[in-house]
């Protein structure tokens, strides 16, 4: 089958969103996804007077991808977040270093054209607990759970047999089911996007009671890369006080989305009147009507890919 490039660019366009979700869950990184998705494409493109139409063009695009990003997982190992390094903070800390040597999970950004079959499959929670998992009940638990194929069609992607892949969705289960928390009520867009405009607002006019009575009493703040972390409102209220509310001078947000759940992308200033330059994405995993996970990703090249300009005036 010999196909040009631009019939070969309307094969795959279709898929291209779906496919780059497909390697971002299964390596907890947009960046690594991009590497794989382009490696992942070259390879269809060069083999693609091999596919002889016995499956789907997607099944084939999704063998290629799957054992493309097994490949890149085997080389750069599992990502991480500051809960699975270590306990939690029980006191503020203020001197601290990012940890450069771990690897760490990061968020995705969602585009105007982004759409989700199942929102809760591309959510933080769920993909930290995949990083839990070996490269192939990793690729199993995603491709039978989230992507609806079949475990004829795992064992042909993975090239393995049917009791194989079963044995390791049973195992794969067990293991997300221990480490995502239970979901309990969503609330609905609007009161999504009240919850986030409240946060950025608490944290714009530095008004810690605003911002507590928006937390779970279990909630959870991170701040990759560094390892401290801490659980608890009493914690978390504690630290916010004491760092983001009270040691930095002003806050500018925008309200964004990112592994389908509500963020914040912050940035900092030496005053109100400064310019205000890129400090973090934050995510915030809900229940109910409140904030029961903070995380905050202090990397300030993401804001490019998620569109933000690089600085407020």
């Amino acid at each position: 089958m010999r196909t040009d490039d631009a019939e070969f660019d309307r094969l795959v366009e279709p898929l291209r969103r779906e496919l780059h979700a497909h390697c971002y869950r299964l390596l907890g990184s947009a960046h690594d996804a991009d590497d794989a998705l382009q490696d992942a494409l070259l390879r269809a493109w060069r083999g693609m007077e091999r596919f002889e139409g016995r499956s789907s063009m997607r099944t084939w695009l999704y063998t290629i991808a799957t054992r493309t990003c097994l490949d890149i997982a085997a080389a750069r190992g599992k990502r991480a977040l500051p809960m699975d390094l270590g306990p939690s903070s029980e006191q503020v800390v203020l001197e601290h270093a990012p940890l450069t040597e771990v690897a760490w999970l990061g968020p995705y950004p969602d585009g105007p054209e982004t759409r989700y079959e199942r929102r809760e499959a591309i959510e933080l929670a769920f993909v930290a607990a995949l990083q839990h998992l070996p490269g192939n009940q990793r690729a199993a638990l995603v491709l039978f759970d989230v992507l609806g194929f079949s475990a004829a069609e795992i064992a042909s992607i993975m090239d393995t047999s049917v009791a194989a892949v079963n044995s390791a969705l049973q195992r794969a289960r067990a293991i997300v089911a221990e480490k995502v928390p239970p979901p309990g009520g969503r609330p609905d867009d609007t009161r999504t996007r009240e919850i986030a405009a409240g946060f950025a607002s608490a944290l714009e006019r530095g008004d810690a009671d605003a911002l507590v009575a928006l937390l779970t009493e279990d909630v959870t703040w991170s701040m990759p890369p560094l390892a401290q972390w801490y659980s608890g409102i009493e914690a978390v209220a504690g630290f916010a006080a004491e760092i983001p509310l009270g040691r930095c001078p002003s806050w500018h947000t925008e309200i964004v989305t990112a592994n389908g759940q509500p963020a914040v992308a912050c940035y900092l200033g030496e005053s109100a009147d400064a310019v205000h330059t890129p400090w973090s994405i934050t995510v915030l995993s809900l229940r109910d009507d409140r904030i029961r996970e903070i995380t905050s990703f202090l990397d300030a090249d993401l804001f490019a890919r998620f569109g933000l300009p690089p600085a407020k005036p």
